[in-house]
């Protein structure tokens, strides 16, 4: 199944600036999950080295992913809370190594920590991927609008020790464009130009909720801003069958393909070869 654009928010032509290369949003683009942890839910322990990590960039590159989203930290439930020094000690040459063997790629950096962000900056990354809106570092937000880069918006719950607590919605979709009015505003004041929203699937949602959320896909942000889906061996997704991460490759192409319709500009995803777009 090749995908075809028909949705308003992809034909606004949205492009980010990313280190001085503009990069358009009007065709959607993959983004590839590195993780560099031992304990991430999926492939924890796997990329956790150099050599490793930097076949696993090559993978996600030549399987269609334009960026690659570095992380050093799980954030799935119950998962080992990590200081910045631990994040970076990581992180290691990694961003640099990818940079230096595939130029042309895409970096962003998976992190809440500010300290984190500046040696990922002075590494070359070209996006700050943050979960949770700033709300974890305050010296974050400022860190961003200082270095220039675009920058992931999430809606998460205020605290790392609540980020995974249910919440009630009346409605989650109206909630969550709450939460990013209030959050875009402070961004813009800071000087933080380019905004891409990302609106949390799997971190305090139910399993209604989340399937709502793809359901109104298209209202999350009233299409101002580009937008980012990350769904990939989400529990909502593999739970409800009682199957495990790996089990539901045709159930979340079935779900991206969707978002895709509905206006997703960034698909972030552990197989970047499972869509064509």
């Amino acid at each position: 199944m090749e995908f075809s654009i028909t949705n308003s928010n992809q034909s606004k032509h949205f492009s980010i600036n990313c280190n001085g290369r503009l990069i358009d949003l009007s065709k959607p683009k993959l983004m590839g999950i590195l993780n560099l942890t031992p304990d991430s839910f999926s492939d924890g322990g796997k990329f956790n080295n150099e050599k490793s990590a930097l076949h696993q960039a090559e993978n996600l590159l030549k399987n269609g992913a334009t960026i690659i989203d570095v992380g050093a930290q799980s954030t799935r439930p119950n998962a080992e809370y990590l200081k910045a020094d631990e994040e970076i000690r990581r992180i290691g040459n990694v961003i640099s190594l990818i940079k230096k063997e595939f130029p042309e790629s895409l970096i962003s950096l998976d992190t809440f920590y500010s300290e984190v962000v500046k040696l990922g900056f002075d590494e070359g990354i070209d996006i700050v991927n943050d979960i949770s809106a700033g709300q974890f570092d305050s010296e974050l937000l400022d860190t961003v609008a200082e270095i220039g880069l675009p920058y992931i918006l999430m809606h998460i719950n205020p605290t790392y020790e609540s980020m995974h607590e249910k919440n009630r919605f009346d409605d989650v979709v109206l909630s969550i464009n709450r939460f990013f009015s209030e959050k875009v505003n402070l961004l813009k004041q800071k000087g933080i130009k380019d905004i891409i929203l990302d609106p949390g699937f799997g971190f305090g949602k139910t399993i209604e909720d989340q399937y709502q959320m793809i359901e109104d896909f298209e209202y999350i942000g009233f299409g101002e801003l580009p937008i980012l889906a990350g769904i990939s061996k989400k529990s909502f997704i593999y739970k409800p069958f009682g199957k495990q991460p790996n089990e539901v490759e045709q159930e979340t192409l079935d779900l991206h393909y969707k978002l895709l319709e509905k206006g997703a500009n960034i698909i972030r995803l552990h197989n970047p070869e499972s869509l064509i777009i």
